[in-house]
């Protein structure tokens, strides 16, 4: 039995007229601006006074992108985009290391020296993000209906580990990146029929959280913090249902976040901590996630 194709018949399609538009007669009005079709004319679309309808392009291009390619559920993996994969974290030590023996005195160099060894220590994030990425997309191989996709920012860092785990198993992931002022590519693992580009960052984080079934955060920075607390505020007022949040590294978040601070203070309720898992491996984190859904492991 064939499938019903349901078309616009007998209206063109809107790409129809715009494939026919410039074979017409050039004219002082059909050479305006006024006369382009309006959703093909981007100086019209890119008027301060359409944002609203950018928005909703923005809104609902992944989202039709990922209902075509089954993505049913997701697995949002946030962390810093400056932590490199181990090898490379070495290799920036050994630099480190030999710029600080050339130049002993050097504040600034002892200090790249400091960040450089803590880089390495850190870059086991990397290969965490990385197996567990792995771990969760064997869950849905080939499957046309997928849950536990893998989503990041599609960035370098932890970002990168996660597709790159993703990848190296043969599942699809999710990269939502954004247009920055420090732009870089997206990295090379993402599935790039699931590799999307935001204007806005509302509607990226948005994407973040649309399909989500669990929230793993690695150290990071102001963007990580900024995604973990929307997360957080989200289940804490009940916008959202409750999912499990796993913070890698105990001792980093606490060292970066006082959480018995807010609540001795009265800010959260003691009972708002238990939002958070903190784990240190990918197995545990996993195990997290599955007990949560009663998911075999």
């Amino acid at each position: 039995m064939t499938d019903i194709v349901v078309s616009d018949a007998p209206f063109p399609s809107a790409r129809d007229e715009v494939i026919a538009a410039p074979d017409e007669v050039v004219t002082a009005q059909t050479a305006s601006p006024a006369y382009k079709l309006a959703f093909a004319d981007d100086d019209f679309l890119l008027r301060p006074d359409m944002r609203a309808v950018r928005l909703q392009l923005e809104l609902l291009k992944p989202e039709l992108l990922q209902q075509e390619q089954g993505i049913r559920s997701t697995v949002a993996m946030f962390g810093s985009a400056r932590i490199p994969d181990p090898d490379v974290a070495k290799e920036r030590l050994e630099k480190a290391e030999a710029a600080a023996r050339a130049h002993p005195r050097d504040k600034k160099v002892a200090h790249e020296l400091t960040v450089a060894r803590r880089m390495l220590a850190n870059s086991r994030y990397y290969e965490e993000s990385r197996r567990l990425a792995g771990i969760v997309t064997n869950t849905c191989i080939g499957e046309h209906i997928c849950d536990f996709v893998v989503k990041t920012g599609g960035g370098p860092g932890i970002m990168e580990a996660a597709n790159r785990g993703a990848h190296e198993v043969g599942g699809k992931s999710i990269g939502l990146n954004i247009v920055l002022p420090m732009e870089q590519a997206p990295n090379p693992y993402v599935t790039p029929d699931l590799c999307f580009r935001f204007h806005y960052f509302a509607i990226r984080k948005m994407h973040f959280m649309i399909r989500v079934k669990a929230l793993v955060v690695f150290p990071g920075g102001f963007g990580t913090l900024d995604e973990l607390f929307e997360a957080l505020t989200l289940i804490q007022t009940g916008k959202i249902e409750p999912i499990p949040v796993v913070m890698f590294g105990r001792e980093y978040w606490e060292r970066v976040i006082n959480f018995d601070a807010m609540a001795m203070e009265g800010m959260i309720g003691p009972h708002d901590k238990d939002l958070l898992t903190f784990v240190e491996t990918a197995e545990e984190a996993w195990h997290i996630i599955a007990d949560f859904y009663r998911l075999p492991h």
